[in-house]
């Protein structure tokens, strides 16, 4: 069985190529620092592009001795929210197009999760059904909000319909996250920022409405779902007793098999609890790669839960990912 991770990002270097070329006139500041890397920056968020992000011969290496098979590669910050809604479909497009032609030339390492214009939902939709036929493309890639908007705004919910008909699991990452103003010192935008917004995304999904009407969409949540494992039973008395949340006919404890979490936690005690609050059939290998907050040896975290029987194991080393992926 291959072992698949989940959450690696790569910059197609096409899509930096068009926001080098384009960007500029559609918002952004673009430009180069001292080492000749493209660097991009709009209101909260900031990029620069790194030849470990967009080099696959890199890539490649490091994914052999990690010991890794296939990487489903996805994008990560700049996204493409911010872009006027046009150029967020050329910018998609671009992106998608990278995925297949990655995926054609090394078909046995990489798959792709396509990147959708989610800030016009109409055009979302119809990427998705154009990058849907691309070959190697195998789930949605999305943020945990859009440009400040929770993922349960009715807006959305076309796609997630439409992703549910083709049979595409959506995989969340954290941009820009909730109370970002706030953490700017000791990167905890990102220690305590991302897991917390992983979990607005997963609530908004939960008493929104979303896993309800879509019961045959998948949903992956990022670092091991972020505050959401720890919550869930605040969440099942709250909404026991608040009226904001009358609505609900089951308590939220009940989705959470309803997702899928990545193994990022930096924690074997942690995930292990994962593990027992889930069931190993939920979880899924994923590095952050190449972050400097990622796993370089997820594998070995992996191996390192010895509670487990190898079948588990194996399952989230690769067969609970090849399921959703349909390797």
């Amino acid at each position: 069985m291959p072992v698949i991770d989940i959450h690696a990002h790569w910059h197609a270097p096409e899509f930096v190529a068009l926001l080098a070329k384009e960007g500029g006139s559609n918002g952004a500041k673009v430009g180069k620092n001292d080492r000749g890397q493209v660097t991009f920056n709009v209101p909260g968020i900031g990029a620069v592009f790194q030849e470990t992000y967009m080099d696959l011969g890199i890539r490649l290496k490091a994914m052999d001795d990690a010991g890794v098979d296939i990487h489903a590669l996805s994008l990560t910050s700049p996204m493409v929210y911010w872009a006027p809604p046009a150029f967020g479909l050329k910018l998609s497009q671009v992106y998608n197009d990278s995925l297949a032609a990655a995926h054609l030339k090394y078909p046995d390492r990489f798959l792709g999760l396509a990147t959708l214009p989610m800030q016009d939902p109409n055009l979302a939709v119809q990427e998705l059904d154009r990058a849907a036929r691309l070959p190697g493309i195998r789930g949605v890639y999305m943020a945990t909000h859009v440009n400040g908007k929770n993922l349960d705004d009715k807006s959305f919910w076309p796609v997630y319909s439409r992703s549910e008909a083709l049979g595409l699991a959506i995989y969340l990452h954290p941009i820009n996250p909730v109370g970002a103003d706030r953490m700017r010192s000791y990167y905890l935008r990102n220690f305590i920022g991302n897991p917390a917004d992983t979990g607005i995304a997963a609530a908004s999904l939960i008493f929104g409405g979303v896993m309800d009407a879509y019961p045959r969409l998948d949903v992956v949540l990022p670092h091991a779902g972020g505050i959401m494992p720890s919550l869930i039973g605040r969440w099942d008395h709250g909404s026991s007793v608040r009226p904001e949340t009358k609505h609900m006919t089951k308590p939220p404890s009940a989705y959470l098999r309803r997702f899928h979490y990545d193994t990022i936690t930096h924690s074997t005690e942690i995930l292990m609890n994962l593990v027992r609050q889930v069931g190993a059939d939920r979880v899924v290998l994923g590095s952050d790669h190449p972050a400097d907050m990622s796993y370089v040896r997820p594998v070995d975290v992996v191996e390192r839960l010895t509670e487990l029987t190898l079948r588990e194991r194996e399952l989230i080393l690769g067969g609970n990912a090849a399921r959703l992926l349909k390797v």
